[in-house]
């Protein structure tokens, strides 16, 4: 007799076969809507573990975030998770976020400090009543109860981290603070994470899954990496500078450098694969269909 699928994203994540959970942003138009739904369409027919659904800057798409977040539970057969960030909000109002999430039966957080708005580079300024670190944000949502709750974490360091060892205490404190599980940001080298994940489960049990975007466009990938403070590693520049003048043969290489890091991941165990689709299907269906995550 089969073994009923374990419910929440963390018991998925420590289930005897790899998580694959796929990240969504809202759309700003209904065009981008359409396009959204696609792709959910698209990636839903793989029997993802979960999807997320990302959350502005500022808290600036908030209530498409509740509703794609809650139209995914209720329009799909997808565990749907919401992102939620400390930026700009009081505490009332963080609390009040959760009670939509509650409201409209979304059970999974994950819970965030933020960037602040406008420059993700600024210093970091609080709400005059809100909080400071992720670590509060999970104690709030701990407190109140209902959720599970993920936290980000940072395989090449957070920019405003000393080193890994301060970023290993915080995903400790974290933890410890009522997290069940982590997602990491864009993983570039494999060999990160894997100190990182290897550091952390060495003093809590905190599975963490790791966060993979199949480069299909340089430009894009070096904003993103600039953003983050994430550096590309020099072989990944080495082999998309190669083909920089051809778009496909930089997507095609791009592609080819996300599967053989997966693939590095996968031979070390990691428990989940969370790929950020920007909203697209395809690249992350290749690179999907490459590993043979079909077979699980």
């Amino acid at each position: 007799m089969s073994q009923p699928e374990p419910e929440t994203i963390p018991a998925r994540l420590r289930a005897d076969h790899v998580s694959v959970s796929f990240e969504f942003f809202p759309p700003k138009d209904d065009a981008g809507e359409d396009v959204l739904w696609e792709a959910i369409r698209r990636l839903e027919r793989v029997s993802p573990d979960f999807v997320s659904v990302t959350y502005g800057a500022g808290g600036t798409t908030q209530d498409r975030t509740v509703r794609i977040t809650e139209e995914i539970s209720r329009r799909t057969s997808l565990t749907a998770m919401a992102h939620l960030t400390c930026v700009g909000k009081s505490v009332r109002e963080l609390e009040d976020v959760l009670d939509e999430f509650a409201d409209a039966g979304i059970d999974h957080v994950l819970a965030l400090r933020g960037d602040p708005p406008g420059d993700v580079r600024a210093t970091w300024t609080a709400h005059p009543e809100g909080l400071t670190y992720a670590s509060e944000l999970v104690e709030l949502i701990a407190r109140r109860g209902g959720f599970e709750i993920g936290v980000a974490a940072f395989p090449d360091v957070h920019p405003e981290s000393a080193d890994l060892d301060a970023d290993v205490e915080t995903l400790v404190r974290k933890a410890e603070a009522g997290a069940s599980f982590a997602v990491t940001q864009m993983v570039f080298d494999p060999e990160t994470y894997l100190a990182l994940r290897d550091r952390v489960n060495a003093r809590v049990d905190l599975p963490i899954t790791a966060g993979i975007m199949p480069i299909t466009n340089l430009k894009q990938i070096r904003r993103m990496s600039e953003l983050m403070g994430t550096p590309i590693p020099a072989a990944t520049v080495e082999r998309l500078h190669a083909v920089e003048g051809d778009p496909a043969a930089v997507r095609a290489e791009g592609i080819a450098i996300a599967i053989e890091m997966c693939q590095r991941l996968l031979d070390e165990g990691v428990p989940g694969l969370h790929f950020i689709t920007m909203n697209r299907s395809t690249a992350t269906l290749e690179v999907h269909g490459a590993l043979g995550l079909g077979d699980r």
